[in-house]
């Protein structure tokens, strides 16, 4: 056959086919091959599946503190301090186990600062290179709170400082060592601020002096040198600093063993529960003359307010820590970092309240080579140091 007949027969088999085609597409839509158009057809009501939520679901974290926080659910290297990543290699991860995080944030001297929680997880976090600074996972099974290195004993200063004036120069009117053993037990330590001692600045004075002579630093390391307690850092607050942060935490819930008025402080308390706004608390923190023992009940009385402010912060939960800190941060002075502060804050979470023990150091009054009135420790003190050094006190 010749080309010319095939490519004709060929397209004839095409046309051919073409139509059987259409036949047959025309029958099978119940056509006739009439001219009235085919109906259209009825939209497909199918749809693909939407596909399955995600196991792990987070809430009001930014995207740095999200990839630093994920993994410790999912698997894989966590971002962290070194405490914090020695307890997170313990922990037991469950693949594909539903997760759900939420974020609460706040800034401490402008260092962005997070509180995680899960259930009863809490992941305690510090920007802006997100990391992983403690907290506690009982749903991953690490089975101790990771709150920083060791114990912890920190110097809380009350400065008498007035409106105005620096907090770090003034007399350091208010001494407590606040021990934390990091196994759930503290105790405070309060140190009279007449107590006769020598001075990291030079010479021997009352304990309280050293803070304006040389600054919260001298404080610390005089109060640490004669105590014998090693003290990771200091806070530091004055009278304007302290009335302000009581009153940003709402007051303080203060239980107090007797009632009492003081018409020099014009502190007024009745015997149990009293509810303080800032100027309150101040009163009853400086209250000398209708103290029993002076100001051995005033240092008492002060331990008291501590554990009064952390019964609040309990009190509100881990996830307003971050906000709490951030309206606390302008009215204190500290050399803690971030890391510490966030950490150190939380441990009230982490402490069993009724092992934290409020005691001060007592000795018999006595007079100065310069005729000042002094107190003058003893041994009870002595023990009284020896014992927090571990960080709690029987």
């Amino acid at each position: 056959m010749r080309p010319t007949q095939s490519a004709h027969l060929t397209r004839r088999r095409l046309r051919a086919a073409g139509a059987g085609v259409v036949a047959l597409a025309l029958a099978l839509a119940g056509c006739t091959g009439s001219d009235k158009p085919a109906p259209k057809a009825a939209p497909s009501t199918t749809s693909r599946p939407a596909p399955p939520p995600s196991p792990f679901q987070a809430k009001g974290l930014p995207a740095g503190l999200l990839a630093a926080v994920k993994p410790i659910y999912v698997g894989g290297a966590v971002p962290a301090s070194p405490s914090a990543a020695a307890a997170l290699k313990a922990r037991k991860v469950t693949p594909g186990a539903k997760v759900t995080v939420v974020g609460s944030l706040g800034t401490w001297k402008k260092t962005p600062i997070a509180v995680v929680t899960s259930g009863k997880d809490v992941t305690l976090a510090v920007g802006p290179k997100w990391k992983v600074v403690g907290g506690w996972w009982p749903s991953l099974k690490v089975s101790r709170p990771s709150l920083g290195p060791g114990p912890r004993r920190v110097l809380f200063i009350g400065s008498d400082a007035r409106p105005g004036e620096n907090p770090a120069t003034a007399r350091g009117d208010s001494l407590h060592i606040l021990g934390l053993d990091g196994k759930g037990r503290g105790g405070i330590v309060g140190i009279p601020r007449d107590s006769w001692v020598p001075l990291s600045t030079g010479g021997h004075g009352k304990i309280n002096s050293a803070l304006p002579r040389g600054g919260p630093v001298a404080e610390t390391r005089t109060v640490s040198a004669y105590t014998g307690v090693p003290l990771e850092g200091y806070v530091v607050t004055g009278f304007q600093g302290f009335v302000t942060l009581v009153d940003h935490a709402g007051g303080v819930r203060l239980t107090s063993p007797r009632a009492f008025h003081d018409t020099y402080s014009q502190a007024l308390i009745r015997k149990g529960l009293n509810i303080l706004n800032g100027g309150q608390a101040l009163a009853y923190a400086r209250s000398r003359h209708a103290q029993p023992a002076g100001d051995f009940d005033r240092s008492l009385n002060q331990g008291r307010l501590l554990l009064a402010g952390a019964a609040g912060v309990r009190l509100a939960g881990p996830s307003r820590l971050p906000r709490l800190l951030q309206n606390s941060s302008p009215h204190v002075i500290t050399n803690l970092s971030p890391e510490r502060v966030l950490t150190l804050a939380a441990t009230v979470f982490a402490t069993w309240p009724g092992g934290v023990h409020n005691r001060v150091a007592t000795g018999g009054v006595g007079m100065s080579p310069d005729g000042q009135s002094i107190v003058e420790l003893g041994s009870a003190a002595r023990a009284l140091f020896a014992d927090i050094r571990d960080g709690s006190l029987r």
